[in-house]
């Protein structure tokens, strides 16, 4: 999966008439192994710490790009920070946002999702797309 994300990004900045660069692809290849809702400065400082000449600026572009390109999805929790999940074929998933420590669990549920099309339904409504997002305390904090 890593390789046809390698390959897309690769395709898509050729066809942008931009270069291939290592940073890149560094950049990439750190975003690739996270499964967190990274934020620029979350990513940034995990890039940073094996390669210090990488800039928070690049960092930022190349996230940015990444969204462009379809491999990154930008997501806002409400907090004021923009995050960056991945974005896989075909896939939906809706979100639970701790509101005090700030966990993301990401869950699937075929019962909403039919409710959802059963609504827009009855109401002649087409879902391109949406999001869900439900705020409040994980088990952690509850305690």
């Amino acid at each position: 999966m890593k390789r046809v994300k390698k390959k897309l990004f690769s395709d898509f900045i050729a066809q942008k008439g931009l270069k291939s660069t290592r940073q890149r692809d560094t950049i990439l290849e750190f975003f690739l192994a996270s499964d967190r809702h990274m934020s620029i400065e979350e990513l940034y400082l995990k890039v940073r710490a094996k390669h210090p000449n990488i800039g928070y600026a690049t960092v930022y572009r190349t996230l940015k790009l990444f969204a462009e390109a379809g491999l990154a999805r930008e997501i806002q929790f409400g907090d004021g920070q923009t995050r960056y999940e991945h974005v896989n074929e075909g896939e939906h998933h809706d979100h639970l946002v701790c509101t005090r420590c700030g966990t993301i669990v990401e869950f699937e549920n075929p019962v909403i999702e039919k409710l959802q099309d059963e609504v827009a339904l009855s109401h002649g409504f087409l879902i391109e797309t949406h999001k869900m997002e439900l705020y409040g305390l994980c088990p952690k904090c509850r305690k």
